[in-house]
C-alpha cells in the first residue's frame, strides 16, 4: 500500500509501540515477525516510514489488539486514506487543511470548538469564501478552490450521517460581520436549521455572558475520535500557519477535557437552536 499521511503514521506507530510494550515484546520481538530488522520497527513507531497494509495486519495480530481497534487502525491505514478525494487539492491548500480532511473520513466522532469563526462544517458558500480570501493559511488566488473543498468535507462529513459532530461556537462568530449582511443572514438561516435537526449533530454557543470559559487562553481546535478505539485520537489546534497535529495521549485528554468544560458553560442544543433561530429572524 501507499505512505499514509505523516500524522497517520504517527497515530499508528504510537499505537503500535503501545501494543508492543503491553505484551512485554521488545523491537526484537516485532521484527522478527515481520522478518527485517528492529531499526524499520523503530522507524514505524515513531511515524518516520509507513507498513504495508498485511504486515500492519500481522503485527496487530500477534499484539492481540482487539477486533474494534484492528478495524480503526486499518481504516486509517488503508488504500482509501491516501486516495481519498481530499488528495486532489495537495499542493494547491495547505498540507494541515488536506490532512484534516482525510482524519475526518476516518474518524467516528469530532470535537469542534471554533471561537471566532463558524465551523467550516457548517458554513455557507459565501460564508466560506469570505473566510478564505482574509485567511493567511490560503495561497492567494485559490479562494474558491477552499470554498469548493469546504463544500466536499461537508458533504463527505456531514452527508454520511453516521459520526457524531459536537460543536460549540462562541458568539463572536455570530457577530462578526463576513461577506456582507445577505451572507452573514445566509449563514445564521443554514446554523438555524442545522441547529434544530438533532441526531449526531450537536450545536453549541458559547455565549459572552457565559464569562471567563476553558477555551479563553486557545484559540480553535478539533478532537478527532474514534469510538472502536477509545484510545486512539488526534487533536489538530488551528493557526494563522495553517495549525498543527497533536497526537500525544497527555494532549488529547487536556483537549478533550477542556472541550468537555466548554460545553457545559455553553447553552444547551435547544437554547442554542432559539438563539440562531431568532438571530436569523425566524
Amino acid at each position: 500500500m501507499g505512505e499514509v499521511a505523516p500524522v497517520r503514521r504517527r497515530i499508528l506507530g504510537a499505537a503500535l509501540r503501545r501494543y508492543r510494550v503491553q505484551r512485554g515484546l521488545s523491537l526484537d520481538d516485532a521484527a522478527r515477525m515481520l522478518g527485517c530488522d528492529r531499526s524499520k520497527i523503530s522507524r514505524i513507531e515513531n511515524g518516520l516510514r509507513g507498513l504495508r497494509e498485511r504486515d500492519l495486519a500481522a503485527l496487530l495480530a500477534e499484539y492481540g489488539a482487539g477486533s474494534g481497534e484492528r478495524a480503526a487502525l486499518m481504516a486509517l491505514a488503508g488504500p482509501r486514506a491516501g486516495e481519498g478525494w481530499w488528495q486532489a487539492y495537495r499542493g494547491v491548500l495547505p498540507a494541515a487543511a488536506v490532512e484534516h480532511a482525510g482524519l475526518e473520513a476516518a474518524a467516528s466522532r469530532l470535537l469542534v470548538y471554533e471561537p471566532q469563526r463558524v465551523p467550516a462544517l457548517t458554513r455557507s458558500g459565501g460564508y466560506s469564501r469570505a473566510i478564505a480570501e482574509h485567511d493567511p493559511a490560503v495561497p492567494a488566488g485559490t479562494a474558491e478552490a477552499a470554498a469548493e473543498f469546504t463544500a466536499l468535507r461537508q458533504q463527505a462529513v456531514l452527508g454520511s450521517g453516521h459520526r457524531e459532530l459536537v460543536m460549540v461556537i462562541g458568539e463572536a462568530a455570530l457577530r462578526q460581520r463576513a461577506g456582507g449582511a445577505g451572507i452573514m443572514r445566509a449563514q445564521l438561516e443554514r446554523l438555524a436549521g442545522l441547529s434544530g435537526q438533532g441526531g449526531p449533530l450537536a450545536v453549541h454557543v458559547l455565549p459572552f455572558a457565559s464569562g471567563a470559559h476553558a477555551g479563553a487562553g486557545s484559540g480553535p481546535f478539533t478532537v478527532f475520535g474514534f469510538d472502536q478505539a477509545p484510545g486512539l485520537g488526534v487533536v489538530h489546534v488551528d493557526s494563522v500557519t495553517g495549525g498543527v497535529f497533536l497526537d500525544s495521549p497527555a494532549d488529547l485528554a487536556a483537549c478533550t477535557f477542556a472541550f468537555t468544560r466548554l460545553t457545559a458553560s455553553a447553552l444547551s442544543r435547544e437554547d442554542t437552536a432559539r438563539l440562531l433561530g431568532r438571530m436569523a429572524g425566524r
